[in-house]
């Protein structure tokens, strides 16, 4: 099973390849960019080339994920072009260096409806494909139903997908906690999350998975992480990582944790939930789960992560 986390790039794509294999990780998922910024960045593609064969040779899988201020449904004709320049050229990046796809939210309606932001967001997305012809997929990411968030749902992301003429282009990515948070995924009735997800005209183009628990509860629409074990998801997480359609797709952790050398806990902790290894007690929305791992010495590192600072640290929401 691939089960890796988000980690910074701020001290360069090799230096977050060495973090990876560091923390036990088989995949880490990065920021093209500066994620709270439009600003272009020129691609190198000779010298980024070279660091993405490097995470190659190591067997680890990148995956990307786009600036958190794009709005794909936005009705501003000035901001819709720069929010469509910044995708293409995360994408761009992503190409450079080997990564086959790059995360996308959904767009936010801004009180305009539903389907307006749909329809906005549908040509917002067909014209960044226009634009960038690579083999860098773009996945559309659930959400939590915030605001005026669009993507809640299956039903809501194929209204999306079926209407792209880029669609083969364009896949998915399943979060977690915002699955819950949107009550999507609720205590007790995890197999009829299963069959949605199992449909298969989502089914084929899910790509990628990210794991996080909730600070929230289910169906409250707070797209808030917390650290696996210690929100409010419960058994949900375990049953999740045991199920074999699961365990076919890359998983992603990003819980907020303190410092990026956490996740070599939390990673261990997937790991031993996926294999069976850990019990649950009772209490709580989903019967939560005993927080183990922590602060251990680990299978993959053999010794406790260093308490270094960790730069460009992706929040617990998003």
């Amino acid at each position: 099973m691939i089960i890796g986390c988000h980690l910074s790039t701020g001290a360069g794509f090799s230096r977050a390849v060495d973090n990876a294999g560091r923390l036990g990780a088989d995949a880490f998922q990065y920021f093209p960019k500066n994620p709270r910024s439009y600003r272009i960045k020129a691609v190198d593609r000779h010298a980024w080339e070279k660091e993405g064969r490097l995470a190659r040779e190591r067997g680890l899988v990148t995956v990307g994920h786009s600036a958190y201020v794009t709005n794909l449904s936005t009705a501003d004709p000035a901001l819709r072009e720069t929010t469509i320049a910044s995708i293409v050229n995360e994408l761009e990046i992503c190409e450079a260096y080997g990564t086959p796809w790059l995360v996308v939210h959904c767009g936010r309606h801004m009180g305009e409806g539903w389907e307006i932001g749909r329809r906005r967001m549908v040509e917002a997305v067909d014209e960044v494909m226009r634009r960038f012809q690579g083999r860098c997929q773009l996945l559309l990411e659930n959400t939590a139903g915030q605001g005026s968030e669009i993507g809640r749902t299956v039903d809501e992301l194929l209204s999306i997908h079926e209407a792209l003429e880029s669609r083969r282009r364009v896949g998915f990515c399943l979060d977690s906690c915002h699955a819950f948070a949107s009550g999507m995924l609720e205590p007790g009735a995890y197999e009829r999350f299963a069959a949605e997800v199992r449909r298969p005209e989502f089914a084929g183009y899910l790509r990628v998975v990210h794991f996080n628990d909730s600070k929230g509860g289910a169906g409250e629409q707070v797209d808030r992480h917390a650290l696996l074990g210690q929100g409010r998801m419960g058994a949900l997480l375990v049953e999740m990582l045991r199920d074999p359609f699961f365990q076919a797709l890359p998983v992603i952790i990003e819980t907020p944790v303190a410092q990026e050398d956490d996740y070599a806990a939390e990673i261990e902790k997937a790991r031993r939930w996926a294999m069976g290894e850990d019990s649950h007690q009772e209490g709580g929305e989903a019967a939560p789960l005993v927080a183990t791992g922590q602060g251990r010495k680990t299978e993959q590192t053999g010794a406790k992560p260093s308490r270094a600072k960790k730069p460009g640290r992706k929040p617990a929401g998003g």
